[in-house]
């Protein structure tokens, strides 16, 4: 039998790698956004609070149903389906540009930002290099701001930004300042408003119908951010037969097949 070979301090041990994903927790039900259910019918002033008489409130656990949380595995077949996520971060204590097409994601100093994007962290510990990535992934950003004096022909992208449609990719938003309201449609087809302020980073799944706006102070600083190359392309609404429709359908909004 060979002599088991021993290490002294003369050989330093051979240096590992480790490569260990995390999740970034999402924050408590009770730092969520408000939101509620909007009235029917068409809403004349997109920019206003827009409560049903009286109010009907939107728990969180309706918004997860709907999509606003972590990871679900499909029973129908063996992909994973992106619920949206919600995370609340300090948005004041770093600062942001007001507008930059695109801003270089490596340049987020918030630690916690930096860990839901997906950046790589190294740590070197008696030779081990620990390399802590999250599952987002996200490779592109930009910030912009949504206000009469930061964006031209405001009034007309504000107005765009109201018609209800898909995308064929998650949407992701970190509020930096301001505020404004995401819409998005429940299990009956009713509109939810969910309203987001700054420190909310919060993403729509693949394929749910939604719609944005600003409230009424005009004014939202937001940071974008995507997997790979930015494709912003929205899909306006009737469109069942695109394909991210359909997943999202079949991930969220049928019912579940009970075993006989």
């Amino acid at each position: 039998m060979a002599e088991e070979t021993k290490q002294t301090d003369e050989t330093p041990p051979s240096p590992t790698t480790k490569k260990q994903k995390t999740m970034v927790e999402q924050s408590p039900d009770s730092e969520w956004p408000a939101a509620w259910l909007m009235p029917d019918g068409d809403c004349e002033n997109q920019k206003a609070k827009n409560m049903r008489e009286p109010n009907v409130p939107v728990t969180v656990a309706e918004l997860k149903d709907i999509g606003i949380c972590v990871w679900k595995e499909m029973t129908e077949c063996s992909r994973c389906v992106a619920y949206a996520n919600y995370w609340k971060l300090d948005a004041s204590a770093y600062d942001y540009p007001a507008i930059s097409v695109p801003w270089d994601p490596k340049d987020a100093v918030d630690p916690k930002l930096a860990q839901i994007r997906g950046e790589t962290l190294h740590s070197n510990n008696n030779n081990v290099t620990t390399i802590t990535t999250d599952d987002r992934g996200y490779s592109y950003a930009d910030i912009i701001t949504v206000h009469p004096e930061k964006l031209p022909s405001y009034d007309d992208k504000v107005k765009a930004f109201f018609e209800e449609h898909i995308h064929d990719a998650e949407e992701i938003r970190y509020i930096l300042g301001g505020s404004g309201f995401f819409d998005v449609r429940n299990k009956k087809d009713e509109w939810v408003r969910i309203h987001i302020k700054a420190g909310d980073l919060m993403t729509l799944p693949e394929g749910i119908y939604h719609r944005f706006t600003v409230d009424e102070d005009d004014c939202i600083h937001a940071m974008r951010l995507f997997i790979g190359q930015p494709v912003w392309t929205p899909f306006n609404r009737p469109c069942e037969e695109h394909e991210s429709r359909k997943k999202y359908v079949q991930g969220f909004l049928e019912e579940k097949k009970t075993e006989e």
